[in-house]
């Protein structure tokens, strides 16, 4: 079967998301078990902020230095940053980010730097991630890159603690993020080498593809050195399954992860494309959770979304909508061809949240494309585990594209 036939790609992911309940019921557990906490901004609350932009992007605007409690094992310096990107209506705007130094002595050229791009943690700024403390998973990932010698930036992206709506899935403005908040980190007088990677998970791989794609273009002139990128449970082809979405699809109950990545997906969805109207094809039901879902971080609306049954949400279907399809594939969309520096695409095959046909659909599509990838699967893991089981296989991918 060639999985970059479009018809066979939105069958099997459909198949995949319809059979995920019964077959593969192992939703992330550790979501229903916590709880969001208040944020703490480290003295740079910018979430109502209306100071001068600067128009160019990736300008830094102001660092601090992060509060206790919100490092990383391994940093010996940690930073909170404010710098402009634009935003998913092209204006220009502002995101914040983290930015860790790794302790020891720089080599020449100063610290490789590894842009981390986050999974979902949910649109309101409670759930901006440079004000939370870092999952037990992510401080042991990143700790890691930290102690192998790269610097790590991790941008928000913009809207995520800074004023607007963080526009979930959004492949452009999320790209624009990633790239600006390497550009700016390099005005900190920190001792950062040029060189750079990417890598991101779930909602982050999506996010690091397209940055990827553009991080040539979006860095000229900046001195920057792009070398490649690390995606691991990437949500590519999910928009072809989205535009089923309606009253008779998905014709099962499916697990809270997926429920959540829905509701947050017509709410960045309606906020970026207001011109197609996009809460018209939703029940009464269907816009309240979408509310919801504009300001509750990732456990709470996976608490509300467990047992609920996405279809119930619309009155009519998406493709209702004139041009709902193709907007979709323009707001969310992950490209598979145009890249210019290796890709390491890393899969769980016991993966509920990102099905595994999803990332396969992909690397079939960027094999076909010609494209420089490389494909690791891990049979024994779900979509959180596959982040720190891809290590030992993307730990000297980044070590080689770097040299």
């Amino acid at each position: 079967m060639k999985l970059w036939n479009p018809r066979l790609l939105v069958a099997a992911i459909a198949i995949a998301l319809a059979t995920t309940t019964t077959a593969l019921v192992a939703p992330t557990a550790a979501a229903d078990e916590n709880v969001t906490g208040a944020p703490n901004w480290s003295g740079l609350d910018v979430r109502n902020y209306s100071g001068p932009v600067p128009a160019r992007a990736g300008t830094l605007i102001t660092k601090v230095p992060l509060a206790r409690g919100l490092g990383l094992p391994g940093a010996a310096q940690a930073y909170r940053i404010q710098y402009s990107t634009p935003n998913q209506h092209g204006a220009m705007a502002t995101s914040t980010g983290a930015v860790f130094v790794p302790a020891g002595t720089p080599p020449p050229g100063g610290w490789p730097v590894v842009a981390w791009a986050h999974g979902t943690t949910g649109l309101g700024d409670n759930c901006t991630p440079s004000a939370q403390p870092r999952s037990e998973r992510d401080a042991a990932y990143l700790g890691h890159w930290l102690r192998q010698g790269y610097a790590v930036v991790s941008t928000d992206y913009v809207g995520l603690g800074t004023p607007g709506l963080m526009s979930y899935l959004n492949g452009s403005s999320e790209a624009h993020s990633i790239v600006d908040s390497v550009k700016a980190a390099q005005q900190m007088g920190l001792p950062l080498s040029k060189k750079w990677v990417i890598i991101g998970q779930s909602q982050g791989a999506g996010a690091a593809l397209n940055a990827a794609r553009r991080a040539t273009d979006l860095s000229r002139g900046s001195g920057l050195d792009y070398r490649g990128v690390v995606a691991t449970g990437t949500p590519a082809n999910i928009e072809q399954v989205v535009a089923l979405a309606g009253p008779n699809f998905p014709p099962v109950t499916l697990p809270a992860g997926l429920n959540t990545y829905a509701t947050y997906i017509m709410a960045g969805f309606s906020e970026a494309r207001p011109d197609l109207h996009p809460e018209s094809v939703l029940t009464p039901y269907g816009k309240s959770l979408v509310a919801k879902a504009r300001t509750l971080c990732y456990p709470e609306m996976h608490t509300l979304m467990t047992g609920k049954n996405v279809s119930k949400m619309f009155r009519a279907p998406i493709t209702s909508i004139p041009g709902a399809r193709a907007a979709l594939t323009e707001y969310m969309g992950t490209p598979y061809s145009g890249y210019d520096r290796p890709i390491f695409l890393g899969q769980g095959l016991l993966d509920t949240d990102v099905p595994a046909p999803s990332a396969l659909s992909l690397y079939g599509q960027m094999l076909a494309a010609g494209q420089p990838v490389e494909f690791h699967v891990y049979p024994t893991k779900d979509h959180s585990g596959t982040v720190l089981a891809s290590m030992p296989d993307s730990t000297p991918f980044v070590a080689r594209i770097l040299r």
